[in-house]
Order: C-alpha cells, then structure tokens, then sequence
C-alpha cells in the first residue's frame, strides 16, 4: 500500500497522513494515533526516498578511497574501519557511497558529490601532513570528518587519531627497557600524517636514552606482508642487525615473523617486535596475544567517526569535534630481554 491509498482508506489528506507518521506537533493525538493504527492495520512503510527527498537530504554518506601506485586504501584495515562506520549508518538509517578514484581524481570527485547532492557528508581516509582536501571541502560547504588529521591540527575541523606519536614512543621504550638498543622502525608511508608522527616518537625515544638515530634503521613503505618480510630479511643479514623491531600494522609484522623463521630465529627470544595493532576482526583470538602491540580498534573509530559526521549533518552550527585517542600497550609473545652476545 503506498501513501495514497492509506489516506484514501483513512479519508485524510497525503500531508496530513505523512505528518502524523513523521511526528509532526500539529497533528492533533487522536489523528496520529488512527493513522498510526490504520499504517500497522494495512502494513504501510513510508518511502524512505520520499522522505529523503522532502527533507532536502540524501541520508548517504561518501567514502571517496584514493588510489594510487604507492599505496592502495583497500585492505583490512579499511574493511574493518567500513564495517564499523556501517554499522552506525545503519542504526541511523543512513546509505554508503563508497567511491575508489585514482589519486589525481580526488579533487573532481569531491566536487560533483558537492554539486549532485548525492551524499550529506563525507570521511576523509589517510590525511597527508598538508592535506589540500580539508580545504577543498571546506569551500565546498560539504560536512566531513577526517580519520586521522593533518600536521596543522588546530584548523578548524573535525577529526578523530590515535596519539600516534606517544603511542610509538612507549613501543620503543618498552623494547629500551628490554635491553634493546639497535631497533628497526618498519614504518608506514612517511608523507602520512600518521606515520610522521609515529617516526617523532620512536626518535624521541631514542634520543632521550642518549641513543643517536640510525637513518639506515629506518623504514618506509605500504603497510603489507611481503613489506616486512623483505626488510626483515635484508636487517638479519647485516653484521650488526638489529635486535628488535617496531611496526605500524600487524600485517607487516607478520612479515617479519616470516623472515625470522626463515633465517632460524625464535620470535620474543632472538627478535623482539613490537607492532601497532587496530584489532583487525580477522586476527583476534583468545589467549595470549603473538604480538606486543599498541592497540587501538579501527573497528571502533568507524563507529565514532560516523556519528560524529551524522551529527555534523544534523547540527552544522556545532563547533567541530577533535578526538585523540591514546592506545593501549598490551604485552604478548613477540618481545624478551636482549640476549648477550
């Protein structure tokens, strides 16, 4: 049954009817209730279409995922980051657009969501330390939120990140406390704002136990297997390899326990990793982790961004929402004290 033949039955007018199951005040109780009973009585469901289009708002929300050569944004860490965010849209009656462009296409795609009207907001994935899409959607009076957030993170929009930089320092401290004194930094691509971040903190921590940073030590690269296995395995061949290692994602260090294995070496005995952990669904399991980690859930910053973006939506004279959270440092089976010798 469709609108007309509900206020046919009902012997109202379709704005009346529609007011009433839409919560309007000035349909008096009485009505609303009849309408609402009648609606139940012949199992009507509003368009949600219709509803979208009276509102003057899509109820979809864009994710423009840029690709490029160097690195690609669909992965794990993307799928469980969706899944979360999907599951807010849901609960708010929201659709997704996600939308994979090549990297020098971001700008014109950004602009015809703008000027379709397609979406009611965006999130922004991977922000540079300078970043010039803020500032494009900005202008383009599109509401977004960042995951993640550029190196000048006082400007005027909202983000939620992880304190990267603290979170890296306390990962290369622990392996310091250890006995560690030559550890690898098997980054993330370092023109991100996140990796550049993680890169301060594991040289703060260096530096601050009158350790001079080894450039050769130094890693950076998409965020893949095959990405730890090959350094890894070029490190254990050195004279004076390093003996312990800190990573930005669990993917690369599984990598590394590869490479390890391969060349002999038992990892938590003779190598000591520790990795930036977002709690990919796939690779939970109970018990004692395999990886000391940093962890924070990328699950969990799709939920909150998500509503922080249909917030912005609903509310766009609200001051933007900054959010850093701080990670966890969960001890597991990939770290021990230096071996002599």
């Amino acid at each position: 049954m469709n609108l007309k033949e509900l206020s046919n039955k009902l012997n109202l007018s379709q704005t009346t009817v529609s007011r009433a199951l839409n919560g309007y005040p000035e349909v008096g109780e009485k009505t609303r209730a009849r309408v609402i009973e009648a609606a139940r009585k012949y199992n009507y469901h509003p368009s949600y279409s219709a509803k979208r289009l009276a509102m003057g708002k899509s109820h979809a929300v864009a994710h423009v995922v840029p690709q490029s050569p160097q690195h690609s944004m669909i992965n794990p860490h993307f799928s469980d980051f969706i899944a979360g965010a999907g599951s807010t849209y849901a609960k708010f009656g929201f659709e997704m657009l996600i939308s994979v462009v090549p990297y020098d296409e971001q700008e014109k795609c950004y602009r015809e969501l703008a000027r379709s009207k397609r979406v009611d907001g965006v999130i922004v994935h991977g922000p540079y330390k300078e970043d010039p899409r803020i500032g494009l959607l900005q202008s383009l009076q599109l509401p977004f939120v960042v995951h993640g957030r550029t190196e000048e993170s006082n400007i005027d929009y909202s983000w939620l990140d992880v304190n990267n930089r603290s979170s890296f320092k306390r990962a290369t401290n622990f392996l310091l406390d250890l006995g560690h004194e030559r550890i690898a930094l098997l980054n993330g691509i370092e023109e991100m704002d996140f990796a550049y971040r993680r890169r301060l903190g594991y040289e703060a921590a260096l530096l601050q136990r009158g350790i001079e940073v080894d450039p050769s030590l130094i890693f950076s690269s998409d965020m893949i297997e095959p990405y730890g296995y090959d350094v890894t395995k070029s490190l254990l061949q050195r004279e004076n390899a390093p003996t312990g290692l800190v990573t930005s994602s669990v993917l690369t260090a599984l990598g590394v326990v590869r490479a390890a294995q391969e060349c002999g070496l038992q990892i938590g005995r003779d190598l000591s990793v520790v990795t930036f952990d977002d709690e990919l669904s796939f690779l939970q399991y109970p018990g004692v982790p395999l990886f000391t980690s940093v962890r924070s859930s990328i699950m969990n910053a799709g939920r909150r961004l998500a509503e922080i973006l249909l917030d912005q939506i609903d509310n766009p004279d609200k001051p933007p929402v900054q959010e850093l959270w701080e990670t966890d440092l969960v001890v597991g089976q990939s770290t021990g004290p230096r071996r002599a010798g």
